[in-house]
């Protein structure tokens, strides 16, 4: 590969393949969070209870995409409808106990996952590739217009 861009776009959709860095453990709760869950309940965690409206404009899908996907998360006990908490008029959909515990388990997997991969990397390594993969996400969501919340 020649330009650092071809590169770069050729280990991206690598690294998107690898959906899970551990292998598969089996779980007396149900499946894995699928990414879609897993990604909307970590918007969720860190903004707090959105609208549809909302949820649209950070991911940019359409409203009947979020509510397919919402009204099975509902389905999965991971969120619930609430009444807006500053008192408009769209619900909102708040992460359940349910759906905390399940995002925690499967983000503490997913850190166990990465630490394996890390495990012969310098401190320095793993702190220069964190901060350069969040320097290209910021700078994708900059171009994008999307920013998105870090704790």
């Amino acid at each position: 590969m020649g330009k650092p861009a071809e590169c770069i776009e050729y280990e991206t959709m690598l690294l998107g393949r690898h959906r899970y860095l551990a292998p598969p453990r089996p779980r007396s709760d149900g499946e894995r969070l699928d990414r879609s869950a897993y990604i909307l309940l970590s918007r969720l965690e860190l903004d707090g209870p959105m609208s549809i409206g909302r949820l649209s404009e950070a991911f940019r899908l359409d409203p009947s995409t979020l509510n397919r996907q919402t009204s099975a998360m509902m389905r999965a006990g991971l969120v619930e409808r609430i009444p807006d908490p500053e008192g408009g008029i769209a619900r909102k959909f708040r992460v359940t106990e349910e759906g905390e515990q399940r995002l925690r388990s499967e983000r503490e997997q997913n850190i166990r996952g990465l630490e394996k991969v890390l495990a012969g990397w310098s401190a320095e390594d793993a702190a220069t590739f964190a901060a350069y993969l969040k320097r290209f996400n910021s700078d994708i969501e900059r171009l994008e217009g999307r920013p998105w919340p870090r704790p």
